[in-house]
């Protein structure tokens, strides 16, 4: 198993993002890369200063929604949700009220339950991420800031400062989890409630 997204995500190579070769290679690029694909949309997305939302989707009163922001069709977005930093959601995504979103690539059929944070991550498709989880971007507890993952036994060096996780199709978050920066994390995975999930090199007992 490579950390190449394709094989993590079934629709990577369909989607807008295939030239990308890592999930923080895009994240990294998030609102140029969302910017560019709101504007080669057509008739059927709604489009005012940089938020594009598709005619069948729905964003309650009260969503921030702060461009560049793509929502696609058949999306639900919730009462006071906030979205930013270049956020792409493909059709049928949910996001729950109060969650926040920050430069995120969120796959079909994949949602976000209220009061979670998923920041600087590409979500696979029909990922479920229950209430009050969080996916960290930032390594706050370290003077070196740069993002390693420890994956198969190997360190992957992101070379980012900034980088959530890379979420594999089906992967199942429970409630109040929380994921360090830094991960990668196969389809089908379910991660307990309460759970702390840490692919550092320091966690890992590599460093």
């Amino acid at each position: 198993m490579s950390f190449d997204p394709a094989n993590l995500i079934e629709d990577w190579r369909e989607s807008p993002w295939a030239d990308f070769p890592t999930a923080w290679a895009l994240t990294t690029d998030a609102p140029r890369a969302v910017a560019t694909q709101i504007a080669g949309l057509g008739s059927d997305y709604r489009v005012c200063e940089g938020v594009a939302v598709h005619r069948s989707a729905t964003v309650e009163e009260r969503a921030v929604l702060k461009a560049p922001c793509m929502v696609g069709p058949e999306c639900f977005v919730a009462h006071n949700a906030y979205l930013r930093g270049g956020v792409w959601l493909a059709d049928r995504v949910i996001v729950g009220p109060s969650c926040e979103v920050k430069t995120c690539f969120l796959f079909p059929g994949s949602k976000i339950a209220h009061l979670s944070f998923v920041g600087d991550s590409v979500v696979g498709g029909s990922v479920n991420i229950e209430a009050g989880a969080i996916v960290a971007n930032y390594r706050n507890e370290r003077a070196d800031k740069a993002v390693r993952i420890v994956f198969e036994g190997d360190t992957v060096e992101t070379r980012s400062d900034k980088f959530g996780a890379l979420l594999g199709d089906r992967v199942r978050v429970g409630a109040n989890a929380v994921i360090a920066p830094g991960a990668i994390i196969k389809p089908d995975t379910v991660l307990p409630r309460l759970a702390l999930h840490d692919q550092s090199p320091e966690a890992s007992g590599d460093d």
